[in-house]
């Protein structure tokens, strides 16, 4: 006899069992509790450096000059002593591509530590947070605030939160357009109302920016909008470090009285006083295990190792460990992702640094005239007409000779020593000639070479073509 799938009816159910579940349900508001701790000082070396370099990067002057500007009108991109140009895109790829392997291979060992300490979301959010707490006070009271009806003491709190939310915020968009702008220039357009209406736009985007994704996303942007939640599943194994609940050591859950420590009530470690979840910055509860929401930020691991310290008992109920620990089973450090992530940093490094060390800051185009392809000469020689744009990418003037090669007594006619000033984009007219007799054929392949007179690395080629009439047979 065929089995068939059993098939219940909708009635059978008992009404506990069928619920309607709404896809759009309202954000319920977190309110973090402030917790100190190990990781919390941790923190001061990973969000500070970042705060500090972003906000006064802009203003570190280097040889008469903004240190770090990205020019965009020029097509400019200077960092410290070096200039960058639309033609070294190709660094900026290799940049990426290092950025993305190093990132999936410390989530693949640490999990998403680059969330929980570096990520400028994490940063902006925690500086929001901590002047939320400043201004309207601890857990509780920014709760009872929430819940009073409106007064002028819950007024003015408010305004003084969201007043030093606008300010900071204004001035992250500030520094964000300084890195495109002088920022000296800029501070004093905006102060004298004189400032372009793209650099205004800007400021105000990134200030309102922000301020939402900051001050009132918070969480949202982490579980929702990042992308990085939701792949980092694909990254995680076994042995990959994470902020994990010991199960087998906390439960039975129950509340106690301090130093308590009969467990004739079969009760574990865990005193169910959710201070786990009240520090948590996405609103979860890690005793329910590892969810996709946890930003392995260990706040949560240093609010449970300060209860833990206060009830006597050993610490790191909740901690950074691994499943394979968890379960008592050896871990293990290098496994096939780990490997293959190093492998491919180590060659994307070395490529990277093999074109950048080997970057020659000169680049010329040619191009043919397009008017005439070729005329011959009261002497005899065949001439071609070209337009050299010669780039200095380098911070300096530089004079340079041209030369030319590929057929047999191919001459430049006019000047072959020039000068380019620093970041110029020089037009050079350009008259190749050669004997009608050195013509193997009427389209031949010549190399035309921009070299530095004072250096013997400021030099570069290109291959282009020489015409002229066919050889007769």
């Amino acid at each position: 006899m065929e089995e068939k799938i059993p098939v219940h009816e909708i009635e059978d159910l008992a009404p506990s069992e069928v619920s309607e579940l709404d896809l759009y349900q309202k954000r319920e508001k977190i309110y973090t509790r402030k917790i100190e701790g190990t990781f919390q000082k941790l923190r001061l070396f990973t969000g500070w450096p970042l705060l500090c370099g972003y906000f006064f990067m802009p203003w570190v002057q280097w040889n008469g000059r903004q240190a770090v500007l990205f020019d965009l009108p020029a097509r400019k991109f200077h960092v410290f002593s070096i200039t960058f140009w639309p033609q070294d895109f190709s660094m900026l790829a290799w940049v990426l591509a290092i950025a993305a392997f190093a990132l999936f291979l410390f989530t693949t060992l640490f999990g998403r530590v680059w969330c929980g300490y570096s990520c400028p979301q994490t940063v902006w959010t925690s500086i929001f947070m901590w002047i939320e707490q400043k201004t309207e006070g601890s857990r509780n009271q920014r709760i009872k605030l929430d819940q009073s009806p409106w007064r002028l003491q819950k007024f003015v709190k408010k305004l003084m939160k969201h007043g030093l939310w606008m300010g900071f915020a204004l001035f992250t968009g500030f520094t964000f357009v300084g890195y495109f702008s002088p920022v000296n220039d800029l501070i004093y357009d905006l102060a004298t109302f004189s400032a372009p209406l793209a650099a205004v736009s800007w400021v105000i985007f990134f200030t309102l920016a922000t301020y939402i994704n900051a001050g009132w996303m918070r969480e949202q942007v982490c579980m929702y909008m990042c992308p990085y939640a939701r792949f980092q599943s694909a990254m995680f194994d076994s042995n990959t470090l994470i902020v994990s609940y010991d199960a087998k050591r906390g439960e039975q859950r129950g509340s106690r009285k301090r130093g308590e420590i009969d467990r004739s009530d079969h009760l574990g470690d865990c005193i169910d006083c959710e201070l786990c979840k009240q520090v948590c910055p996405t609103g979860i509860d890690i005793r329910d295990g590892l969810q996709y929401q946890c930003i392995g930020c260990a706040l949560c691991v240093d609010a449970c190792n300060s209860v833990m310290e206060k009830m006597g008992y050993a610490k790191n109920l909740i901690s950074y460990t691994t499943e394979n620990k968890l379960a008592g089973k050896p871990g293990k450090i290098l496994r096939f992702k780990v490997v293959g992530y190093t492998i491919a940093l180590i060659v994307m490094c070395s490529l990277l640094g093999f074109r950048f060390f080997t970057r020659t800051p000169l680049q010329i185009d040619i191009i043919r005239d397009r008017g005439q392809l070729y005329f011959q000469t009261s002497d005899g020689r065949i001439e071609n007409s070209y337009t050299l744009k010669i780039i200095n990418m380098d911070q300096q003037k530089h004079d340079y000779t041209l030369s030319a090669s590929g057929l047999e007594g191919l001459e430049i006619r006019g000047k072959t020593s020039i000068s380019v000033n620093s970041g110029e984009v020089l037009v050079v007219p350009v008259r190749l000639s050669v004997k009608t007799t050195s013509l193997g054929s009427a389209n031949s392949d010549i190399i035309i070479t921009v070299q530095g007179e004072n250096s013997d690395k400021l030099k570069t080629s290109h291959t282009t073509r020489f015409l002229g009439p066919a050889p007769s047979l």
